[in-house]
């Protein structure tokens, strides 16, 4: 069962040419409750693909495990809305779409940092209003991004791509903090200023910071990309937004509740030049109040991974996840290289791309 229709067609095509049979919701509800999803289910179900804002937990797993499922699959990354301890309990393997949203969700980050720094939501409002009589010298006047700092916290897959983005694209200078050092970018950054510093252009800089408020007290933008845990809830609050430089722009692709909104929202209304693109909210779908009202604040609705070929890409993993685990197969080795899995002129290898319970499970690793 999927559920609502995604995007493509390859994704059902694989799951049909392997004899299943293949439930689609057309319910016009954005947001499926549990009890909508436990009528869906029905008395057989040996598998569920799902989004992000369904609340899979102890009900609905059990439900599942009634009906037969061995398999649910998001249609993300995070798996924060699983109960994935509920999950082991009934059996059930918890598959997850990685390895297709880096670029795509890094280009997001980087765009909204544009758009923040240049004032583009507010020019185009501007100018769609009728109120553009001339050229002026003080029009809209950001921030040149070339030679600034660019801080990222968090930098892993997506973190490190939109840091490389910003530093070979605007030739910002980086600063990042993240438990693990990020070898592998702070020797992009290494190579590329050599390479400006050959050519006669400044280079740029890296530095590993000791501690986030390091990096929110230097950065001249800043992009957040933890996981949300404990430990990064509320991660931006009203100390942290304290310490921020007064320009600063302030970039969350990552998960809503990492940023206390209504400390935000106060901010941005002491400081109308302190900018801030968001494409993740606390209470999703909804905005604490007075974030709307904010011309320093660009709000998008949840839009990092959606590009066309990631979108694709995410339904035909997550239907691989759930294919997989109804025919025995084992579990693909490394869940960030799922190339294999998205070429269209080859058969997908007989694997599940990405169980983040395999070990709980036991399930068996892929040699191919």
């Amino acid at each position: 069962m999927a559920k609502p229709p995604m995007p493509g067609t390859r994704w059902i095509n694989l799951l049909i040419e392997q004899d299943c049979r293949v439930e689609i919701c057309t319910q016009k509800k954005t947001i499926l409750s549990v009890e909508d999803i436990i009528a869906l289910i029905g008395e057989r179900c040996d598998g569920v693909i799902g989004q992000l804002t369904e609340d899979w937990g102890e009900t609905l797993f059990s439900a599942l495990s009634r009906a037969g499922g061995k398999a649910f699959s998001n249609m993300a990354v995070g798996y924060n809305n699983v109960d994935v301890s509920a999950a082991n309990k009934y059996g059930v393997a918890v598959g997850n779409t990685p390895g297709v949203l880096t670029e795509t969700t890094a280009e997001l980050a980087a765009s909204l940092s544009v758009a923040a720094a240049r004032r583009i939501v507010e020019a185009d409002e501007f100018m769609r209003a009728g109120l553009y009589d001339g050229w002026l010298p003080h029009l809209f006047v950001g921030n040149l991004l070339k030679g600034q700092t660019v801080g990222v916290i968090g930098a892993g897959r997506i973190g490190s791509a939109y840091a490389r983005m910003m530093i070979e694209g605007f030739k910002m200078n980086l600063i990042y903090y993240d438990l693990y050092q990020a070898t592998r970018l702070e020797k992009f950054v290494t190579a590329y200023g050599e390479f400006l510093k050959a050519n006669g252009e400044q280079p740029v800089t890296w530095r590993r910071a000791a501690s986030m408020d390091e990096v929110l007290r230097e950065a001249d933008v800043i992009s957040l990309h933890p996981i949300l845990d404990k430990t990064t809830f509320h991660l931006i609050n009203k100390e942290s937004l304290a310490t921020m430089k007064k320009e600063a722009i302030l970039v969350n692709c990552s998960r809503g509740p990492v940023v206390d909104e209504v400390a935000l929202v106060e901010h941005l209304r002491q400081n109308p030049m302190f900018r801030v693109g968001l494409d993740v909210f606390e209470d999703e779908p909804y905005m604490k109040p007075g974030l709307s009202d904010m011309k320093n604040a660009i709000v998008v609705p949840h839009i990092a991974s959606a590009s066309k070929w990631t979108r694709e890409g995410m339904a035909t993993l997550a239907a691989l996840n759930v294919l997989g685990k109804i025919k025995g197969y084992p579990v693909w080795s490394d869940a960030n290289r799922v190339e294999p899995f998205l070429n269209e002129n080859a058969p997908p290898p007989a694997a599940c791309p990405s169980i983040v319970n395999a070990k709980a499970l036991s399930l068996p690793v892929s040699r191919l």
